[in-house]
């Protein structure tokens, strides 16, 4: 339904996970008989969980553990592991620093060159125990950081930035095309972030093997201030997963859509999966587990951008440990901890044995869900009222 704004534009409504809910069903299912598996071009997963390309988050360790746990994480190839040997220290200077400081102090460490020998060791490092590889490159240092890590071994390849199209043009014409890549990468490829059908739409027919769906609802980013563009993730979700359906119909190739950012709770995941989302790929959750680099801080891919930053550096503290954050047992009550569990039990409640049927669910406009009866817990910051 499109809205009048004034003059002659137009508007329609969108929604984020505060607005919705899911409804159970008629049926419901033991949630241990549930598949919460997902894939990526030839690559099945048992978890649907990815972690996000950011520092703060993800290192070639974090890499291996959440490869033994059954999901994936992403290594940020423009990050500080391809461009220091010694990160601790940076990383150190980084969670160190005062707050006022940290913009400033971020653009002078994010100037160090990428070094392609780095990105080809951090690439080995994460393969040593077996572990799938996968990493992210904006489409500007494809030609050279992403070529390093595809002859380093590199499994998944990630092209990854605010906004990315399947042509991105200059006045020097078109410097990347998504579609050459994908045809000539040799591995999966994840396309992002898009926002909206047609986008979407465009990177699968370009030949991306997963699209990420998402612009500036991460808990570190700072994109809809600064630029004023994004779309609440329900909405965004919805609307990609309506291209992954459409363009399925028409070619039969299933695109995988990854819900990228903006989910705190078990809750949050739940409703990005019902959306439509295949997966979810999550930063600062992950940048609370206690193996994460970050030892308690997060901060955004684009914080650093010597013009224009687009995110900060958050204290997010440590929660757990990796496998209890997605695993359990919670160690609180807010929903930010056990998110597998969450999934499957919800699953269970509305009688879904797999994603693709969680899909399938029916969900409300809900306004009331967050506070709802919740008073006790809002006036005490307990549960919901944190």
């Amino acid at each position: 339904m499109q809205i009048l704004l004034g003059g002659h534009k137009w508007a329609r409504r969108s929604y984020g996970f505060d607005e919705v809910s899911v409804a159970c069903g008629s049926v419901t299912v033991d949630p241990n008989d549930t598949d919460t598996s997902f894939a990526i071009g030839p690559h099945t997963f048992r978890i649907p969980f990815l972690a996000s390309a950011m520092d703060g988050a993800v290192s070639p360790r974090i890499c291996q553990i959440m490869g033994r746990l059954g999901g994936l994480a992403v290594l940020n190839l423009e990050g500080l592991f391809t461009r220091y040997e010694d990160t601790d220290a940076q990383l150190e200077r980084i969670v160190s620093a005062p707050q006022e400081e940290v913009v400033s102090l971020l653009q002078s460490i994010y100037r160090e060159p990428v070094k392609p020998e780095l990105v080809a060791r951090r690439v080995r490092e994460i393969k040593e125990d077996g572990t799938l590889a996968a990493a992210s490159v904006t489409p500007a240092a494809f030609e050279t950081v992403g070529r390093a890590a595809l002859e380093a071994g590199l499994d998944i390849l990630v092209i990854q930035s605010t906004v990315t199209s399947a042509n991105h043009y200059s006045s020097q014409g078109v410097s990347l095309s998504i579609r050459e890549l994908c045809e000539s990468a040799g591995v999966p490829v994840v396309v992002g972030n898009v926002v909206n059908y047609e986008g979407a739409m465009s990177l699968m027919e370009a030949g991306a093997d997963a699209v990420l769906v998402g612009v500036g609802p991460g808990a570190a980013c700072t994109t809809r201030r600064v630029c004023g563009i994004g779309v609440p993730q329900v909405t965004a979700v919805a609307d990609a997963a309506a291209a992954r359906d459409d363009f399925h119909s028409r070619t039969g190739k299933r695109v995988t859509v990854i819900a990228d950012g903006g989910m705190r709770t078990g809750g949050d995941i739940v409703k990005a999966i019902v959306a439509g989302a295949d997966a979810v790929m999550i930063g600062s959750p992950i940048a609370a587990a206690a193996e994460a680099p970050g030892r308690g801080w997060h901060w955004g891919m684009a914080t650093s951008h010597p013009g224009l930053p687009r995110g900060t550096r958050i204290r997010v503290g440590e929660m757990g440990t990796l496998e209890q954050i997605l695993f359990g047992p919670a160690r609180s009550d807010d929903g930010t901890m056990n998110f597998v569990t969450a999934l499957k039990v919800a699953m269970g409640y509305c009688g879904k044995r797999t994603i693709p049927e969680m899909q399938t669910a029916e969900m409300v406009i809900a306004p009331a869900i967050p506070s709802e009866g919740k008073a006790h817990q809002r006036a005490q910051k307990v549960g919901q009222g944190t």
